[in-house]
């Protein structure tokens, strides 16, 4: 009889930056620590010659000059709208969807199609420092693949919408696929889902009655745009009488599953509404004003009413980059702006929306988000020798206010480390990445006939 023997020990790194911003209880930033990551987990984080005692024999990352962060969360997204980058600049909303994005996902959706752009996105997303994107589209399993190619965390959104498309004839098509999709990649650590009909003016009352019940039933968090622009305001009031998030209200969908995204045009009723159910925003700055959705209340607003806030980039079709640290800039200044305040949404509190903040959104506020023992030990390290950042006093601040995403150096999604010294380092991401951008020419060719002006390559 053969006796099972325990398995190994799962190996051990330590992580020593110069600064670490845990984001959690107790100071905002901390010099002289490690952090400890065993296997998948962060196993402690610890005075750095105390870990070097206590863990003789672990592999050493020195980050002399670098800050530690949580890695970044994009909580709104479409990942495969990397292959639409250009193809609508300068339309407001309604014209950008009718004209130029629905046409070209009329005529070129497929697996191929979501599969190759969102392996561009989780590439640009993971090298800028975001180690979990939260996704709506088309052929969610090829979103999911992609992720797991490049070493990524994903919550992927069943879609929800009222019209057919390549991926299925209507709302209980989408969500019968999708569910069959969450069950088959059950076992994956670093993929969720979320339920993601599209807008309450897409969407039926009946699809939502079933996301609604869905989302209790299988505690599911529920991922939809929302007073996106003052005209959907007014055209939602005018069909139904109420504005968008009233009728969300109704059919049983605000409550701590919502994830709100835009969340331009609200009124005190609608911030009111969303406080008192717990329900988050997802704030997308750079797309809001790029559509001229508009600019929205002021982030601070939001917070001291007690509603949950994250950042999502939206997708490259309307932004046009996945760059969260330049998408959490331009909300703190806007926060300011609006407000008249200039400690309005302060630096620290941005990166807590941009980590934490999107944990809580999605549910993973115990898993991810932020540098504490038991967590996943998804980190990223900002190298702040850079000439233009020599001198500064709040790395957080300066982390905000001047860094950009090429100061990203080194990643790490669920213990792994997927970026080195700004290199991806695993053989089947750089195998993914070739190979797509060796179709990339044929994509650009075939979009070009709705683009006017197109340079065919």
């Amino acid at each position: 009889m053969t006796v099972p023997t325990a398995p190994p020990t799962a190996p051990v790194s330590l992580i020593s930056p110069r600064w670490l911003a845990p984001v959690a209880d107790g100071p905002a930033v901390l010099t002289g620590q490690t952090v400890v990551v065993q296997g998948t987990q962060i196993a402690a984080v610890m005075a750095r010659e105390a870990a070097l005692q206590a863990y003789p024999q672990a592999s050493r990352i020195d980050l002399d000059e670098h800050l530690l962060i949580p890695g970044l969360i994009n909580a709104h997204t479409h990942a495969a709208m990397a292959l639409l980058r250009g193809t609508a600049d300068d339309l407001p909303l309604e014209r950008w969807l009718h004209e130029r994005i629905w046409p070209m996902e009329g005529a070129l959706m497929s697996e191929a199609f979501v599969y190759d752009g969102s392996v561009l996105a989780c590439r640009e997303m993971l090298m800028g420092g975001i180690t979990t994107f939260s996704d709506m589209y088309f052929f969610p399993e090829s979103t999911a693949k992609a992720a797991l190619d490049l070493g990524m965390r994903a919550a992927v959104g069943i879609i929800v919408i009222d019209f057919p498309s390549a991926y299925g004839s209507g709302p209980q098509d989408y969500l019968a696929k999708g569910l069959k999709l969450r069950d088959s990649l059950r076992h994956e650590p670093t993929i969720g889902f979320t339920l993601s009909p599209h807008a309450p003016y897409s969407v039926g009352d009946a699809a939502l009655a079933d996301v609604a019940r869905l989302s209790a039933e299988l505690q599911m968090p529920v991922h939809i745009h929302v007073h996106e622009t003052a005209r959907e305001v007014a055209e939602h009031v005018a069909r139904h009488g109420v504005r968008p998030l009233a009728r969300l209200a109704a059919l049983g969908l605000v409550n701590p599953e919502l994830i709100g995204v835009h969340a331009v045009h609200l009124d005190g009723a609608d911030i009111r509404l969303l406080a008192n159910h717990g329900a988050s925003v997802v704030h997308c700055p750079h797309s809001n004003l790029k559509l001229a959705s508009g600019i929205g209340p002021a982030v601070a607003r939001l917070l001291k009413e007690g509603v949950n806030v994250a950042i999502g980039t939206d997708g490259s079709a309307s932004n046009n980059r996945l760059d969260l640290i330049a998408e959490t800039r331009t909300a703190c200044l806007l926060a300011k702006g609006l407000s008249g305040d200039a400690a309005a949404f302060n630096a620290h509190q941005a990166l807590r929306a941009a980590t934490l903040g999107g944990a809580r959104a999605l549910g993973m506020q115990d898993r991810i988000g932020s540098i504490e023992p038991g967590k996943a030990a998804d980190l990223v390290a900002v190298d702040l020798t850079d000439d233009g950042l020599a001198t500064f006093h709040d790395p957080v601040a300066h982390l905000v206010y001047s860094a950009t995403n090429q100061q990203v150096s080194d990643v790490w999604v669920n213990g792994q480390s997927v970026v080195v010294k700004r290199q991806m380092v695993h053989a089947r991401a750089l195998d993914a990445v070739a190979a797509v951008r060796a179709r990339n020419v044929v994509w650009h060719n075939r979009l070009g006939q709705f683009v006017p002006g197109n340079v065919r390559a």
